[in-house]
């Protein structure tokens, strides 16, 4: 996913969220979104700065002036400012331009060399739809998502027999990745990438079918113990197939931001947990490509539950 930076922005009866990135059809060029996520706003102007706060300050004085904002109890230093649309709805009304209303998005383009000029966004607004009518939001860059799914297997089928097991292909444990790394599905992919990326009967195109697992321990009758694998969910190869680890990648992001895991809760070690989910025969622990045989899973399956 191409790096962005997002900034939100919340009173009663408005919010809304900014998110800055490099325009993907224009190398170089950024782009911001502005996103109600309630009410509505006018927005008149933007400025935006990174977080040293010194020199002269962007204003654009009068009614689009972002005076007195600070932050962390520092006034804040504007590198920028641009204006958008005078304040007042006018004849156009709610069909203005810079009139964005709930669940809408106004695209803009600012005039930065990279996302490190920006830390602080700076939204000038009237016709809003909180108690004051107008704003003067500050919003500094939003603290990173540090919750990045891990998983404790993942399988990558090259062949899946009729009962969705994998019958020829690469199970790969959290165990089995580089010392330190832990089970994102970024760390999976590159583990595999090295050591099957030049195989034309394993590499990423080869792949049919990619399951996810968490693994729990369970006790048999007997007294032992046996690590059961338990599906989170799969994705099942395009017609034509992947055709490299980005679009693996992007097809997972795209699946994840679908819902694939609702219903998952995360671990205390990190990982992940079924909150409801029937469970799987234990397979072949094997991270070497090989034939699998489903019945024995089946066997295996029969005698958990």
């Amino acid at each position: 996913m191409p790096d962005v930076k997002t900034f939100s922005y919340s009173v009663e009866g408005l919010s809304y969220t900014v998110t800055v990135y490099e325009d993907p059809d224009n190398a170089g060029q950024f782009l911001a979104d502005i996103t109600v996520n309630e009410g509505a706003m006018d927005v008149n102007a933007v400025y935006f700065g990174d977080d040293e706060f010194s020199g002269d300050s962007a204003d654009l004085g009068k009614a689009l002036n972002m005076n007195g904002r600070t932050l962390d109890g520092q006034e804040i230093q504007w590198d920028d400012a641009v204006k958008l649309s005078d304040p007042g709805l006018g004849p156009d009304g709610a069909d203005k331009e810079t009139y964005v209303t709930e669940g809408d998005t106004l695209t803009i383009s600012l005039d930065i060399n990279s996302l490190d000029d920006i830390d602080v966004f700076g939204i000038r607004a009237t016709s809003t739809t909180n108690d004051a009518g107008s704003i003067k939001g500050v919003s500094e860059e939003d603290p990173e998502d540090d919750d990045e799914p891990t998983f404790d297997k993942v399988g990558f089928g090259i062949e899946m027999a009729d009962n969705g097991f994998i019958a020829n292909g690469v199970y790969i444990f959290e165990d089995n990745l580089p010392e330190g790394e832990e089970g994102t599905f970024e760390n999976y992919v590159n583990f595999y990438e090295s050591q099957f990326g030049d195989d034309p009967d394993y590499n990423i195109t080869q792949v049919d079918s990619v399951i996810f697992f968490n693994v729990t321990e369970e006790t048999l009758p007997d007294g032992s113990t046996i690590e059961v694998p338990t599906e989170l969910f799969r994705l099942d190869a395009p017609e034509g197939g992947w055709q490299s680890a980005d679009d693996l990648l992007d097809a997972y992001d795209e699946a994840i931001a679908n819902g694939a895991l609702d219903g998952v809760s995360p671990a205390d070690d990190g990982g992940l947990n079924l909150m409801a989910a029937l469970d799987m025969g234990a397979t072949s622990e094997d991270d070497e490509p090989g034939e699998e045989d489903p019945s024995q899973e089946e066997e295996e399956l029969d005698e958990l539950v």
